[in-house]
């Protein structure tokens, strides 16, 4: 892989899971620990942006009462609804400051459910930047992570997800997504497996 061609999409790198006092940080703490998804991210991503390497991040947010969702939500989007979780423009929304964009950075606007690419211009983003392989961390593993590998994947990208930079609400479930789902539609490598394989530009 080469960084003029590559992208590291950070996925919902907010307070709310990241930061203690976050809404939903208690439910994914424990396997955020056991993967040691925030130190990893930190170092893939200081590492690929001094290689070169396009820098996305992710965020999502809703308007106050969540008129984007349905006034009847289940599944994980009444857990959001529940939780008060990623309100815009509240301290919980915001990108923490450990995973902070830099200049150069570029923030994904409009997300506002699962899928990166379902409600905003990612796609037209990476295609215009000529952007070939699409590496993906973030939050939640079995979620928004893997729901954007697989619309990355179908879209003709070579996707990596990075197994040991996500995070979910159990540890079955990250094990099931990681070794289970991720290898159907990505590459899946360690911070370390993705850095080694990235080539200098020319």
């Amino acid at each position: 892989m080469h960084p003029n061609t590559t992208a590291l999409l950070l996925i919902e790198y907010q307070n709310d899971f990241v930061s203690e006092g976050g809404a939903q940080h208690e439910a994914v703490q424990a396997v955020m620990a056991e993967t040691g998804m925030l130190a990893h991210s930190r170092t893939v991503v200081e590492q690929a942006r001094a290689l070169g390497v396009t820098v996305m991040h992710a965020p999502i947010s809703f308007a106050d009462g969540y008129p984007e969702i349905p006034s009847d939500p289940y599944g994980i989007l009444a857990g959001i609804v529940a939780a008060k979780a990623f309100r815009k423009e509240s301290w919980g929304a915001e990108i923490a400051e450990v995973m902070a964009p830099q200049t150069g950075d570029i923030i994904i606007e409009g997300k506002r459910g699962l899928d990166c690419f379902a409600s905003t211009n990612i796609d037209f983003i990476l295609r215009q930047r000529g952007i070939t392989d699409l590496a993906i961390a973030g939050f939640l593993t079995n979620c928004c992570v893997e729901s954007t590998m697989r619309s990355a994947y179908e879209r003709g990208f070579r996707v990596v997800t990075l197994s040991d930079c996500t995070a979910t609400l159990s540890p079955e479930e990250q094990d099931a997504a990681v070794t289970k789902n991720f290898p159907m539609f990505s590459l899946p490598m360690t911070h370390d497996a993705f850095l080694a394989k990235l080539e200098p530009a020319a």
